[in-house]
């Protein structure tokens, strides 16, 4: 199997239907083969070689989708960077990754010259509009002199991403993915986190970010439409949904939460949407609950994985969103995706009980090659074949698959284990709250406090005692937070939309030594 072939079939089964929308710009899919034959041509006559690195930093656009598809064609292995990086952050994975060539778009092309100092390339590409300017060449100027080449894309276990993991509990590790495994994730999930048949797909999440990549994928694969935002925002997705009557996308927790809240003063017909995926974070009940109500025609699935998995490995489908036999499933990540193996062990890959708490482990054909440069953490992360995911849960006598946290995030408390996702669902049940998160901070008594960190909805107003006592009706005493900070700003979000705890601990944790699971 190979990447590009959805693109093929495409082209042979609806080469005159539109494939990428972006702001005014319409491509077909006979013009988006044609394009990405071109631009391979000239990375291939800017020395790349089969198995060099394409590093990608730009907000999202149908040109991406170009660059995704166009490295694959020239045998290359693309590398998006996280566009919310710093300069150094940049630097580690172009430095690490060894990447050849650079395409970025003009929101980035002021980094340039600290880029450009730190690592050697063959050549950068504006991945935008207009003018290139100074040490880079216009994307579409290289693509008008170019002439199409063959399809040469590499194929089954040779390495297609490498994608770096968003650096929530420690520093950034590249990901090494496969043709096959990045293929067969697409294959094993499609039976439970089905797509229209032709869907109209909205990328608001980053596409460096594997979720949207794989939806990349997944939508060329059914030669739908892929409709492009910039960078998600509630009112670049309620307009984009509207213009274009969208039927598919994917979001995360925290855009349902500020889609809620626009929508609040800015009623929108949103009827069109059939089909959401959801996932990447822990998500409460209310706001599972309001997410539907937004979005009232379409059918929502969870997926539950990781960047390790490609991605996906379990999934919590339509008909486990509405209570059967008056039981709620909506607290779950779902059940195994067919062709995957998911299963709970205690610190020695032991299997644990059902409904006891272990670390999450997963077998499947999307599993990563490992970590680039990184072999003794690849060791350490798959073992006999089983990625340890890192991610803390339970698994009940249906299969249904709780997630409960990060195993680093469990809070320690007077010899107690507490997991914030239980806490923040306590917290985030609260009409006034509008996002929260709980980490543990140092308590000379307890060794770990567990301490919230909560911005409430705007006109609305909630206490420190109000929201322990709130949580006190709904969880054990000693998993409540013990401590309540109030803020007004938004908290913290990686760049594929993920509260970053590591930045939130951080402050409480300088002169302490924090217990690391």
């Amino acid at each position: 199997m190979h990447l590009t072939q959805g693109l093929h079939r495409a082209v042979q089964t609806r080469g005159r239907e539109t494939a990428t929308i972006f702001g005014d710009r319409r491509r077909t899919w006979s013009e988006l083969r044609d394009r990405v034959a071109r631009l391979a041509a000239a990375l291939v006559a800017r020395g790349l070689k089969p198995g060099d690195r394409v590093g990608v930093i730009s907000l999202n656009s149908d040109r991406f989708v170009e660059a995704y598809f166009a490295t694959w064609w020239a045998g290359g292995v693309i590398m998006p960077s996280n566009t919310r990086w710093a300069v150094p952050e940049h630097n580690y994975a172009l430095a690490d990754s060894g990447t050849t060539i650079l395409l970025l778009d003009r929101n980035f092309a002021k980094l340039l010259p600290e880029l450009a100092a730190a690592n050697e390339f063959r050549a950068v590409i504006l991945l935008d509009d207009g003018e290139a300017p100074p040490g880079t060449e216009s994307v579409d100027a290289i693509i008008a002199s170019s002439q199409p080449m063959p399809d040469t894309c590499g194929n089954g276990n040779e390495l297609a991403g490498l994608f770096y993991t968003g650096g929530t509990t420690g520093r950034s590790k590249g990901v090494m993915l496969s043709h096959d495994s990045l293929i067969s994730n697409f294959l094993c999930a499609s039976g439970m986190l089905p797509y229209s048949s032709e869907p109209i797909f909205l990328h608001s999440p980053p596409m460096f970010h594997l979720a949207d990549a794989a939806a990349v994928i997944g939508v060329t694969m059914r030669a739908g439409q892929h409709v492009v935002i910039p960078f998600f925002s509630p009112e670049n997705v309620v307009k984009a949904i509207e213009r274009h009557r969208c039927t598919d996308a994917v979001f995360v927790p925290t855009m349902f939460a500020m889609l809620r809240d626009y929508l609040a003063a800015h009623p929108a017909d949103l009827t069109s949407m059939r089909h959401i995926r959801y996932g990447a974070s822990p998500i409460s009940e209310t706001l599972l609950r309001d997410a539907m109500a937004m979005f009232p025609n379409a059918e929502f699935a969870q997926a539950y994985g990781q960047t390790e998995l490609s991605p996906a490995a379990t999934a919590l489908e339509w008909r486990f969103h509405k209570e059967r036999n008056g039981k709620s499933y909506l607290r779950s990540a779902g059940r195994a995706i067919f062709g995957i193996d998911v299963r709970i062990v205690d610190e020695e890959m032991r299997e644990c009980p059902t409904g006891t708490v272990g670390e999450i482990a997963v077998r499947s054909p999307g599993n990563m090659l490992g970590y680039w440069n990184q072999p003794e953490l690849t060791e350490r992360t798959i073992v006999d074949g089983w990625v340890r995911t890192g991610d803390a849960g339970y698994m009940d006598e249906e299969g249904f698959v709780y997630l409960v946290d990060r195993v680093k995030d469990m809070i320690v408390s007077g010899g107690e284990n507490v997991y914030s996702a239980e806490v923040e669902n306590a917290l985030a049940s609260h009409p006034a709250v509008a996002e929260c998160a709980v980490i543990g901070v140092p308590d000379d008594k307890w060794g770990e406090r567990v301490h919230a960190i909560v911005r409430l909805k705007a006109d609305a107003r909630a206490s420190e005692t109000e929201l322990i006592d709130h949580c006190k009706r709904a969880i054990a005493g000693y998993k409540c937070p013990r401590s309540v900070e109030l803020r007004a700003e938004p908290l913290p979000l990686s760049g594929a939309g993920k509260i970053l705890k590591t930045d939130l601990r951080a402050p409480y944790w300088v002169g302490h030594s924090r217990r690391v699971n």
